[in-house]
């Protein structure tokens, strides 16, 4: 019986027969080559190399040498990128008239850039980052994508972050409250080395990462990305993300445990805030980055806490509360517009 042909794919997609055997690998210390025929991408991408003293066998590069390699590869493409631009300019220049004028424009870098695929995206983003040299803020939402998918983007965003703080370099994440405690997040900043800071609230804005306040990434649908470098739109980014910064609690450094108000948390002050609006448990939930069972959990707290024994006399009760007051917020309309 012929094999399956082993499909073609990037790193950032390991197949489910190399990442099993990678692991295999990592556990035992070697892996026959016989069995990782069904996976030579383990061999092509570098994770494992022939033993030294028996070519039968094959050795596990270590995680971290085999991400540093991959990354080396990565920056290697965008200077190979690089080289095609000036190349194509090179070509294009002399053909660029058009009745005897000259149209070349005088600054050559696009102000607004569309990036398609993670991967595009990230090269984009690696490379601004190279080049800054004062300041990265980032706004980080509830993500939305697979526990894997997380970790690869961490672990590509690490590299990139710590050359920053060792220039001296400053950077400032602002986070949702319900990824406070992700052990992704937690250990990113036990681990960065320098002026690193991080903050939470309970909603956030979509994506952001602004880079020495002159070049802007920001959502553009499904699988795209904007790269902003006029100057208007970057100042227009800027005073929210440090308005909402001011507003945030600090999580490192250090950890800080907000305090509750009369027994009802910090996290059940904007749930009431969304229910005296009138959203249903499922928007309150996709608002604040929880899943809806959590969300009604808090809720059937916070009804408790208040002696509530329906949704409409939970909208009045909190009205009458002052808590909303004690946030910042201010009920709309009458107390009861929750009902």
């Amino acid at each position: 019986m012929t094999p399956t042909p082993h499909p073609p794919h990037g790193i950032e997609d390991l197949c489910t027969a190399g990442t099993k055997l990678y692991e295999r690998a990592l556990r035992e210390g070697r892996l026959h080559a016989d069995d990782a025929a069904e996976a030579p991408c383990l061999v092509e991408f570098g994770l494992v190399q022939p033993a030294v003293e028996d070519f039968r066998w094959l050795e596990p590069v270590a995680p971290a040498i085999a991400l540093h390699r991959l990354l080396r590869r990565v920056e290697d493409r965008i200077a190979d990128e690089r080289r095609r631009e000036e190349k194509l300019a090179t070509v294009f220049e002399p053909l660029m008239w058009i009745d005897g004028r000259r149209t070349v424009m005088a600054d050559a870098t696009p102000t607004i850039r569309v990036l398609g695929g993670s991967e595009r995206i990230n090269e984009a983003i690696t490379e601004a980052m190279a080049n800054a040299a004062q300041e990265v803020l980032c706004i980080q939402p509830h993500s939305t994508h697979n526990k894997r998918s997380r970790f690869q983007y961490h672990a590509t965003a690490f590299e990139r972050d710590q050359a920053l703080l060792d220039r001296g370099g400053r950077i400032r994440t602002l986070y949702q409250h319900t990824t406070r405690y992700t052990p992704i997040v937690v250990s990113r900043y036990e681990q960065l080395r320098g002026d690193a800071e991080a903050r939470t609230l309970d909603e956030v804005t979509d994506r952001l990462i602004v880079v020495d306040r002159s070049t802007a990434f920001i959502p553009a649908g499904e699988g795209f990305a904007l790269e902003v470098r006029h100057p208007a739109l970057i100042t227009f980014f800027t005073p929210p993300f440090d308005r909402l910064w001011h507003l945030a609690t600090p999580m490192y450094p250090p950890a800080v445990h907000p305090p509750t108000l009369n027994g009802i948390t910090p996290r059940q002050q904007a749930i009431a805030t969304l229910l005296i609006e009138g959203h249903t448990d499922a928007t309150i939930a996709d608002r604040l980055g929880m899943n809806i069972r959590t969300a009604r959990v808090h809720i059937a707290k916070l009804a408790a806490t208040l002696g509530s024994e329906s949704r409409a006399q939970l909208g009045y009760l909190i009205g009458q509360s002052g808590i909303l007051e004690a946030n910042g917020t201010a009920p709309p309309g009458r107390p009861d517009a929750a009902s």
